[in-house]
């Protein structure tokens, strides 16, 4: 389990692919993040919970499957390339976003990027199959941050972001383009799936 709140930025340093289907990268992590690292803890990259292969002093190896390469941004990485980190939560530890998952659900290009003084707003595709579950004010997880949606439309959703979320989350260097992570939440899920379900049997 996941808090969505990133607790740092790590850069690859290495990555090996012997086949389209699989690859090994390393990852350094910030030196806050290092501490009672085991092998076999689960650590969110991006959003997605992966698991501690090998540990060499700060810098971490995590293997990705061919169901990971195709369904997230992992696979587009390479050396040099940031990306987002979170430790999974322990029992009592803050949830200061919402429970999330690590499961990523699709990815969606940055459509645009408005700029102001002291924010931020992105805007990204709203792929058709989750639209049910981006509802204005709700929570999402993008890129393994947990974020509250603004506005949506027919085609796209937004978020705002402070400049805290942009100082220690790759959003502060984002682009128009860009592929993210997302991760709907799994209580609006349940609750929209439910209500469907409840109305189709009404109505049949």
């Amino acid at each position: 389990m996941f808090t969505g709140i990133v607790q740092g930025m790590g850069r690859i340093v290495a990555k090996d692919a012997p086949s389209a289907d699989f690859c090994t990268y390393t990852v350094e992590l910030p030196e806050d993040m290092a501490h009672n690292l085991q092998i076999g803890a689960s650590v969110a990259n991006n959003g997605c919970c992966l698991t501690i292969t090998r540990i060499n002093g700060r810098q971490v190896d995590f293997d990705l499957m061919a169901e990971t390469l195709s369904k997230t941004n992992l696979g587009a990485l390479e050396t040099g390339s940031p990306v987002n980190l979170e430790r999974a939560a322990r029992f009592g530890d803050e949830i200061g976003g919402h429970v999330m998952s690590g499961h990523i659900i699709a990815v969606t290009p940055i459509t645009r990027i408005e700029e102001s003084e002291h924010n931020r707003t992105i805007w990204f595709a709203l792929p058709p199959e989750l639209k049910p579950y981006i509802l204005t004010k709700g929570f999402v997880g993008l890129d393994g941050c947990s974020l509250t949606i603004g506005s949506v439309t027919d085609t796209e959703f937004n978020v705002h972001l402070i400049p805290e979320t942009l100082q220690r989350t790759l959003f502060g260097t984002r682009q128009a383009g860009d592929l993210v992570n997302i991760e709907i939440d799994p209580q609006t899920q349940a609750v929209v799936d439910t209500v469907a379900r409840i109305m189709s049997a009404q109505q049949s």
